[in-house]
């Protein structure tokens, strides 16, 4: 168990909310049952494909995401370097996977441990200079420079110091974000003192 999952477990008994009878507690207990016994089952590959169509136009395409499910989705090239941007370009689709990522991996967290939230709002921006892919300036790397996370939270009968241990535990269990923090800057602002509704 990491230390991180340990020491939430620990906070989470003493503010006696652990009742581990939660959708997410009981899908992921027989799954970790699973992964102890046989390792290799842990092991997933995601996907996602481009099958060029409509080759001569260079300004949109469509990816088709996830193997099983086929979901078609229209993708446009931004107006920066010379695109339309009528369709979600990469950029916003890394920015979306990296919200989506974390704002359902502290739902899961939440669920897990039976807290009610009440209020959530994940916003990613990405910030690149295109100079660099264009080849204007050689100097400019290509890829993007940094991301930042507008983070807001707020859940019933919780203090701020156990929801600052469920937002330490997202960005901690959150894949995407692990992946990306290892090769860019990644800031995090974060709000919890919505007001509970």
């Amino acid at each position: 168990m990491s230390n991180t999952l340990f020491l939430t477990k620990r906070l989470l008994r003493k503010a006696n909310i652990l009742h581990n009878r939660t959708p997410v507690y009981l899908r992921q207990s027989k799954l970790n049952e699973q992964y102890l016994k046989d390792p290799k089952l842990a092991m997933i590959t995601d996907c996602a494909e481009v099958l060029g169509k409509d080759l001569h136009d260079p300004f949109r395409t469509t990816v088709t995401i996830n193997k099983e499910l086929q979901v078609p989705f229209r993708v446009g090239v931004h107006s920066a370097v010379g695109g339309d941007h009528d369709h979600p370009n990469p950029g916003d689709m890394l920015c979306a996977t990296l919200a989506s990522c974390l704002e359902s991996t502290l739902r899961m967290i939440a669920n897990r441990f039976d807290i009610t939230l009440t209020y959530t709002r994940v916003r990613v921006s990405a910030l690149v200079d295109v100079r660099g892919t264009l080849r204007i300036d050689l100097t400019t790397p290509v890829g993007f420079q940094s991301m930042h996370v507008e983070l807001e939270v707020a859940a019933k009968g919780l203090n701020k110091k156990v929801l600052n241990t469920l937002i330490q535990g997202s960005k901690k269990s959150c894949i995407i974000y692990q992946t990306l923090i290892k090769t860019l800057p990644i800031t995090i602002d974060v709000i919890t003192d919505k007001p509970n509704k």
